[in-house]
């Protein structure tokens, strides 16, 4: 049950990484040079008051010095690469190995 949650959440973070890529992808071809938008930028436009909220949520409940380094480094990335790792991530947890033991033996 876990898995396969965790998969689909997995296809979900893809599919906004495939969406995210094409969003970038036809805005440079309109500009003539390379755009990548952000993480920041994309949560800005879609809700900045949530923004506000998270950051305010890490500030006070969370560790106060965790947003500066590691929050602002993963909010300037742009939004395609951090969905597609958050989507290798969450596959790779639900991920179910096969039994190979006897694969070659004669049944």
């Amino acid at each position: 049950m876990i898995r396969s949650l965790l998969r689909l959440l997995a296809y979900i973070a893809l599919s906004l990484a495939i969406i995210a890529a094409v969003l970038d992808a036809a805005r440079s071809v309109g500009a003539s040079h390379v755009i990548m938008t952000s993480l920041q930028d994309s949560w800005q436009s879609i809700s900045a008051s949530s923004l506000t909220l998270a950051e305010a949520y890490v500030k006070t409940h969370i560790y106060p010095i965790l947003w500066d380094p590691l929050m602002l480094w993963v909010l300037e990335t742009p939004t395609f690469i951090v969905f597609a790792l958050l989507a290798f991530l969450l596959y790779a947890m639900g991920y179910k190995r096969h039994n190979r033991v006897g694969r070659f033996a004669a049944r």
